[in-house]
């Protein structure tokens, strides 16, 4: 059953009013790009990954972010505190499964704890629902609506929202599925530009639950309001460079 949303920029006010604090454990190469992201939504970024200090923060943070970009050990010690003492809603990231066999397995492991929302390409998403093998690297090799399948019954596993990136994002609970046209390949040649969508998914997806918007329909929100943004600043960049910087400032003027 497909569905579709409502009102993405009511639901961005009340992100800016509520500014959600997002605890990021997420990779070193996208930390700084990341936090610009969610500044400019109206989030505020919270980069607290090492042990000891995890589950501490997860216990205050509106969200917590799982990103498997590089997971070196301590931080995946941080990783199983942050999501074992988390209350509130988290995202798992599995960026590169299938392929590599350390964030695999600790992919799986965290998938048992039941996360608030997967989101990936469309090969990691196949390769965590035991349908694929992976892509290449950080890239997929799949299409998105090859893995539809694999989505809704990940999602239907798991009790969460399940969302695949890519021309055009499919975003399933495992019954219904919102698709999200937009967003620009220009996104593809800017490091985190995926990855950043995983903390604004969290960001979303904390204000809708205050808010009684249900998961579904925040992560779609999420991806709707991201892929716009990109649209824009595509449209005004001459190459990836300018692209980055036009892209924050689009996400920053969105909402208000």
């Amino acid at each position: 059953m497909s569905r579709t949303i409502v009102e993405p920029p009511r639901l961005h006010a009340a992100l800016r009013q509520s500014t959600p604090l997002v605890q990021c454990l997420t990779n070193a190469v996208v930390s700084n790009f990341t936090a610009n992201v969610l500044l400019a939504v109206g989030a505020a970024p919270a980069m607290v990954d090492i042990p000891g200090e995890a589950g501490t923060f997860a216990r205050v943070a509106g969200a917590v972010l799982i990103n498997l970009g590089t997971p070196r050990e301590e931080q995946r010690v941080a990783m199983r505190e942050a999501v074992s003492a988390a209350s509130t809603p988290w995202v798992l990231d599995p960026v590169a499964i299938g392929v590599l066999s350390v964030r695999t397995a600790l992919a799986e492991e965290l998938l048992a704890l039941r996360p608030t929302v997967i989101r990936g390409n469309a090969s990691e998403i196949r390769a965590l629902a035991g349908a694929g093998a992976g892509g290449r690297g950080v890239d997929a090799v799949d299409d998105v609506e090859s893995a539809g399948g694999a989505a809704a019954a990940l999602a239907r596993r798991s009790g969460g929202i399940v969302a695949v990136s890519g021309a055009v994002d499919l975003i399933t609970d495992g019954s219904s599925t919102v698709r999200v046209p937009g967003g620009d390949e220009l996104l593809t040649r800017v490091t985190g530009g995926g990855c950043a969508l995983g903390a604004v998914v969290a960001a979303f997806v904390a204000t809708g639950r205050a808010r009684g918007v249900d998961d579904l329909e925040a992560v779609a929100t999420a991806h709707a309001v991201y892929s716009a943004a990109a649209e824009r600043a595509a449209a005004a960049a001459s190459g990836p460079g300018t692209f980055a910087a036009r892209f924050l400032d689009e996400l920053a003027v969105t909402g208000r």
